[in-house]
Formats: C-alpha cells, structure tokens, sequence
C-alpha cells in the first residue's frame, strides 16, 4: 500500500495494526497486557487472528516458531514489566536460532517515564544484548515506520528478533492512517568469482559433504537442493533440530549433525574433503565444542547472508553471501560429472544412516511401556507430510533417530535447548498447517514448563499427538551428572501428576501408558483423536535411564 492510499487517521494502535496486515501477518500470539490495550482495539476487527496464549513465554515460542515456518517473521505481544521478562525466553530462542521475530511490549506511558513507575523497566538494558534491535515508539506519527522497520530489521541478513517498545499514551493518540510501504530484503547471490571457486572445489574433491541448517530456506528451494544433490550422487547432513530440508527418505540424507549424534557422524566431518554448509555457520554444536574440524587445511565453504560469520569456528576456504535460495538458483546450473569416489561415499554414508534409523521391533516386550515399542508402531501411521515439534532432553533424540522429516519445516525445535517449547511449537504448527498431523515428544520435566498451552489450544482448533516420555527426572542433567559426580545423584529427580487427566481436563484425549502391551492400542486411540479434531496426549511411563542411542 503507497503512502497516499488509505487517508484518513486512526489511532497509532490502530496504525500498527494495519501495518502488520500490509506485511501479510496473518497471526500473532499475546498475552493481553492494559499497556497496550489500543493495539488490542485495532485487532477487534482485523484480518490478524489474534492467539491469545497463557504465558508470555509460550506466546514468544510460538511466535519463534511461526517465524520458523513462514516468510514473514512471527510476532508476539506482551505487557511491560513482568510479562516482558517472562517473555525473554523465546526471543533468546529467536537469536540463537536465528529466527525472524518481532516482538511488542507495552510501556508505561510516556510521561511517567524514569520515575520507576509501575512496571517500568529499560527496554533497550533489558533486550539489547538478544536482540537486533530494540525500538521504542516515543512520536506516535512514526508508528507504520517503525513497524516496517522492525520486520524488515528481523528478516535482513541474519534472522532474528527485534523488540519494539510502545508506550501506552502514545499509541493512543492520532496520526495520519498513510502506512508505511514494506522494505525489501536484500537475497544476495552467487557471484562469477563464487561460482568458479565452488566449481574448482567440487571437481577437485573427492568426499563433498553438505550441511543444510538454519530457517531461511522455502519448499522450493529445499526441492531443487534435494534434486541436485541426488542427480550428483552428493552427500548431506542437517544441522542439529534443522531436520528435513534434505527429505528423510532421499539417497542423499546422512542423519543429522549435533548433540547426541552416532560416532560415524563425528569420524566423517574429519574424513570429508569439503563441506559446503547452506543456510548456517559450523558452530559449537557441529564441532562439538570448538573441537572437530579445527584444522586451518581444512576445506569448508560457507553459504550464509549474514557477513560477519557470527557464531562459526574452524577454517573458512570461501564465503558465499548469500540466502539459501538464490544459492540453490545458481547451484543447480552447475553440471559436474559424478565421480565413483561420490558415488561410494555417499552411499557408505547413506548404508550408515539407514541403519541407525531403522525401527526397533513393533511388537511390545513384556513389562514396562518403551518408548522404542511407541516410535516403531507410530512412525509407520504417519502421513508423509507430518511435523515434528521438540524442546530440549534426551528424549528428543528419538525423534532425531527416527522420525520421517520429509521436507522443510517437517522439524520445528529449539536450537538453543530451550525447555518448554515442545507444546508451544506444536500448537503453532498445527494452527499453520491444521491439515497435518502434528507430534510432539515432551520430557515430563519439559512439558510441565509450558503444558498449560494446551488450553490455547483446545480454544483455536489446534490438534497435536502430545507424546510426554515420563521417566521422573531431569534425563539430560542428570546424565552430565553421572558422568561427572558418579553416584551423586542431587536435583534432578521428579514427581509427577497424571498428564492424561491433565489432558483430559484441557479438553483433549489423554491415555496413560505404564506397560508395553498397551502401547499400540493407546497410539491408535491417539491418531484417531487429532484425525478427528481433538488434540491427543500420551503419558508415556518408562523407565529411569532409557535412551534412544
């Protein structure tokens, strides 16, 4: 919309509200706050559906995650104060995870500025350090600017989150309802010196590997990756909690790269003679530390728009400043003759990685319930376009090991190990996408963080399989534990309510699981609800120190 169109004048609330339709924001998640009760006027009759959460932090994860799924960033809304530091925990998902969130708070008003008034807090101390950038609405008339701004400062180069501050007198008052035209992103691209030095590269190795990561990538592009990359007979594997932009099922996938990894995954990032890394940077999780990799002889080719290489480590033979797209437009022009080298070097990786994937037995052992008897009799139901949601716990890494990502955005998860975000994540997946099965595989410390949005989502239509592993602690931790204080167990066990009447008093399905025989049953009764419009749970008790790997 021009700046001409649209006179009139409306409130600045008003305003922002009209801004964010003209970005094509079709929801945004709030926990209702009197600071910014204007903006909360404007979207009474807007196109935005507006998700009203439980939590400020269950808002801003799925918010991160609408960021995640979408070309326009996710935006949350939340009040001054206390609702603005319960929020902090997704926008520290959204930078570390570098994805492009907007979020709003509601200030004090203006006038009571700097005389600690009622929830007053700095939001430039507060956010600056996890944010891109921090704003704060001080003249009503720049609010449409302001907003453009802020998505366009969340989208640039690297994603991530940008915070804008709207102080409640301001927002109320008049302006002119002229919006603010959208400000285009820069794509970047391949240029003739990239192309020839990848060109070189590729037909000078002999082990190529690629490694897809980050959230800046669409169907598209993710395709004609998968394409090329099958055509050639190359290799590649995802960055940890990216898993799908290379399909599951494609002879090119290898398995994911991060926490908790096979031993194979490790040995071939020092057996291969190039990495090509698309839409991320080799940072501590890949290197494991800062440790594999590291020598400068190594060649790595690094693919991402973001110039400053934030949060890489090891040798960088060649930058391409580019987002993964326009990456993949030039790639697949470039025809190189597949090499039996190749051609027995992905296939080993393959052989490795389809057997490391292979389901465990279906049929239930006697005793108690298993979460490798649940993940052989559900995977094989699933539709292929089913997703993924994940916090962060060792129980994630059954889903890591064998759940079918076949495609991009198949897995939506918390790169920064945030607990908390399962839920919050699948119930914004599901609302994007209602006509997709939709599973989350919780830890019963991790859901109990943010379980409470299940009500968000018996109240919107969402419908995820809730899969809570309960095996009464914190796994994670206390793995770390072991391995360093052997036999001191202290401040990681749990004691659990039943999550299935949880579940059922949310308004959802719950089926409590204690033995193996009555896994297949309980996943059957569970497809059947969110098949038919409810959300399910499973509470899954297994044992203490059951692993996927």
């Amino acid at each position: 919309m021009s700046q001409t169109e649209n006179a009139g004048r409306m409130s600045a609330g008003h305003v922002i509200v009209k801004t964010l339709e003209s970005h094509g924001v079709e929801r945004i998640y709030t926990v209702p706050g009197e600071s910014y009760l204007d903006v909360l006027d404007g979207l009474h009759d807007s196109s935005i559906e507006n998700v009203v959460c439980r939590h400020e932090g269950g808002a801003t994860y799925m918010a991160e995650a609408d960021g995640k799924m979408n070309e326009v960033p996710g935006v949350a809304m939340v009040t001054r104060g206390p609702g603005a530091a319960n929020a902090h925990v997704g926008l520290h998902t959204a930078w570390q995870d570098s994805t492009a969130m907007v979020l709003f708070v509601g200030l004090i008003p203006f006038e009571h500025r700097d005389r600690e008034a009622f929830q007053e807090f700095d939001p430039h101390a507060w956010f600056n350090t996890g944010a891109k950038r921090v704003m704060v609405l001080d003249h009503a008339e720049r609010a449409s600017e302001i907003v453009a701004e802020a998505m366009f400062a969340a989208s640039s180069g690297r994603p991530g989150p940008v915070v804008v501050g709207l102080p409640e007198d301001v927002i109320q008052e008049e302006i002119s309802a002229a919006l603010h035209p959208q400000i285009p992103v820069a794509q970047g691209g391949m240029t003739v010196e990239d192309w020839k030095a990848l060109h070189s590269a590729l037909k000078g190795c002999e082990k190529p590997l690629f490694i897809t990561g980050g959230n800046d990538w669409t169907d598209e592009g993710a395709a004609m990756l998968t394409e090329w990359l099958e055509t050639h007979e190359i290799p590649a594997a995802a960055e940890w909690r990216t898993e799908g932009t290379v399909p599951f099922s494609s002879p090119s996938y290898i398995g994911p790269i991060g926490y908790g990894r096979p031993d194979w995954t490790q040995k071939l990032l020092e057996e291969t003679d190039l990495i090509v890394f698309v839409g991320t940077v080799p940072g501590d999780v890949v290197t494991d530390g800062f440790t594999i990799r590291q020598n400068w002889d190594k060649k790595n080719f690094l693919v991402t728009i973001d110039p400053s290489l934030r949060g890489r480590s090891g040798p960088v033979s060649h930058q391409i400043v580019a987002k993964p797209d326009v990456f993949v437009r030039d790639l697949v022009r470039m025809d190189l003759a597949v090499k039996d080298e190749w051609r027995a070097w992905t296939r080993r990786m393959r052989g490795e990685q389809e057997e490391f994937a292979a389901l465990p037995a279906a049929e239930p052992c006697d005793g108690q319930a298993r979460m490798a008897t649940l993940m052989a009799n559900l995977m094989p139901k699933l539709p292929k376009d089913s997703m993924i949601s994940l916090g962060a716990g060792e129980h994630t890494n059954w889903a890591h090991r064998y759940f079918p990502t076949e495609g991009y955005r198949a897995m939506i998860s918390a790169r920064n190990g945030s607990m908390g975000y399962s839920v919050p994540g699948a119930v914004a997946a599901s609302l994007n996408f209602p006509d997709r099965v939709v599973v989350t595989i919780a830890g019963d410390g991790e859901f109990l963080m943010n379980g409470q949005e299940l009500a968000t989502a018996a109240q919107y239509g969402a419908t995820p399989l809730v899969v809570v592993m309960d095996n009464q602690e914190y796994g994670t931790i206390r793995t770390h534990q072991e391995r360093q204080y052997p036999q001191r167990i202290s401040g990681t066990q749990l004691k659990n309510p039943d999550f299935a009447t949880m579940a059922e008093a949310f308004g959802g399905v719950g089926l409590r699981v204690e033995q193996d025989a009555d896994v297949p049953a309980a996943v059957d009764a569970a497809l059947e609800a969110v098949q038919g419009g409810q959300f399910a749970l499973i509470h899954l008790i297994v044992e203490q120190r059951v692993k996927a790997y």
